[in-house]
């Protein structure tokens, strides 16, 4: 089994960054492959709504000029997906809604089976508020992708602002740690 995360931030070693490798750190315990791609502040652009995905129908955006189906690939050899946001005036960073958008029209022209029964989590890091609309925008995309979506004791957000932060927020740290266990019980549940 194998989980792919992609830290949305473009602070590489930041807030968001520090949460997915505390949810990996709990699936690597289970014996489960991670694998972390840097997202954030990466050449990556939105969705054209073209069309082009749904007469290609090869799992592919017909976009060449950045790195997209390489993560699409990606996506699509794990098992388990972790997409990590910084909370952008209550919404996902442009990078994360760059792969929400054309990695849901991809799997969506391809019949849905591209995602269909994935496991996927959502890791949140903000400042103050707005958070939970970060929260939901990934997992309204897990949803509707019909992902298998784990649970924690607490929504996955640290309250977080400078680098290091959240390493001060136990409840967000443990938060993140459960969300790692469920996520791991989950994907061996679905691959026994």
């Amino acid at each position: 089994m194998k989980v792919v995360a992609f830290n949305g931030s473009p602070r590489v070693n930041g807030n968001t960054a520090q949460g997915i490798t505390i949810v990996l750190a709990e699936l690597k315990k289970a014996g489960i492959e991670t694998e972390m791609i840097q997202l954030g502040g990466r050449k990556v652009f939105g969705c054209l709504a073209c069309g082009k995905c749904w007469e290609t129908k090869n799992n592919r955006c017909i976009r060449q000029d950045d790195e997209m189906n390489a993560f699409i690939e990606k996506i699509q050899a794990a098992d388990g997906i972790i997409i990590g946001s910084p909370t952008y005036f209550s919404n996902v960073s442009p990078e994360v809604k760059a792969l929400i958008d054309r990695c849901g029209f991809v799997a969506k022209a391809n019949g849905g089976d591209l995602l269909r029964g994935k496991v996927g989590a959502a890791v949140v890091s903000v400042r103050r508020a707005g958070s939970t609309f970060t929260y939901a925008a990934i997992n309204f995309f897990f949803g509707i992708a019909e992902m298998v979506i784990p649970s924690s004791s607490y929504w996955n957000m640290t309250l977080a602002l400078e680098p290091g932060d959240i390493q001060k927020d136990e409840e967000g740290i443990q938060t993140f740690q459960t969300l790692g266990r469920n996520m791991a019980g989950v994907l061996q549940k679905l691959n026994s």
